[in-house]
């Protein structure tokens, strides 16, 4: 059966145009690790912050499930569940940057049979991004984002975990098409590549700096008429470097509902 080879397919799906988390787009799932599918699902909360519309915060809570890696339930395991906040700022016509701070707490469990669960990881999160947009036709909109993250682990009664933090570096690119003006459907693909480089507590080093997966996805979005919420439904799949465990990837289901509030000067 083929097998994919992770660290030449993401430049070539970069070059062709494909991801992106856009201040009107999607939650993208984060990754669960080594399972066969997972599921991720969001509530969320986007306000405007001034009259122009160029600036929004996106508050959200996510749940995350996924399976073993000899199964295929979906909502086998608990997961993660995430609180992010991310205020966003479109400072040109085709440019925005964004600055978020999250908090996760991740189930671990045994690489080996019968994956008991071996105890939960907290992360708290620190991130920016940039994005550049380009309108390549009237329906058709093509966006890469640069993304840079710090993340900092601890155990579930924050003593010092196994790896103590990490730089993290995340490029995207995404082609959107809009079906129609009516409810503002959209159609996006996307890949999204990730590289790392970690300081652990056990042992007492650096990791090497490099590539750990590709990330790949499909949604469908649109407004809820008669209502101020904004709907998601997506496919990802996740390509995580070294796990030869699932042929093609770990597979997602994703579903957003986001509630869009208006401006409201004070």
């Amino acid at each position: 059966m083929l097998k994919f080879r992770l660290i030449n397919l993401f430049p070539i799906i970069l070059l062709l145009g494909i991801h992106i988390n856009t201040v009107y787009g999607q939650v993208s799932p984060p990754g669960l690790g080594k399972a066969k599918t997972a599921s991720w699902s969001v509530l969320g909360l986007r306000r405007k912050l001034d009259s122009a519309g160029t600036k929004e915060a996106l508050t959200y809570m996510g749940l995350g499930t996924k399976s073993t890696p000899e199964d295929a339930n979906p909502f086998h395991k608990q997961a993660i569940w995430v609180l992010n906040h991310e205020v966003y700022h479109k400072f040109a016509p085709n440019q925005l940057y964004s600055y978020a701070l999250s908090y996760r707490r991740q189930n671990v469990y045994n690489e080996t049979a019968p994956y008991h669960n071996e105890g939960v990881e907290q992360e708290f999160r620190l991130y920016g991004r940039y994005a550049y947009t380009l309108k390549l036709a009237e329906r058709w909109k093509w966006k890469n984002t640069l993304r840079q993250e710090f993340r900092k682990f601890f155990t579930a009664d924050f003593h010092k975990a196994e790896e103590n933090f990490q730089f993290r570096t995340r490029l995207k690119s995404q082609v959107n098409f809009k079906i129609s003006d009516k409810n503002k459907q959209e159609l996006a693909l996307s890949a999204e590549g990730l590289f790392a480089i970690s300081k652990l507590n056990e042992p007492d080093a650096w990791s090497s700096f490099g590539y750990k997966e590709t990330r790949l996805g499909f949604y469908y979005m649109t407004d809820i008429p008669k209502t101020p919420l904004r709907l998601d439904v997506g496919y990802m799949n996740d390509l995580i470097k070294g796990y030869d465990k699932v042929d093609f990837g770990v597979h997602y289901l994703a579903v957003d509902l986001i509630w869009n509030l208006p401006y409201h000067k004070h």
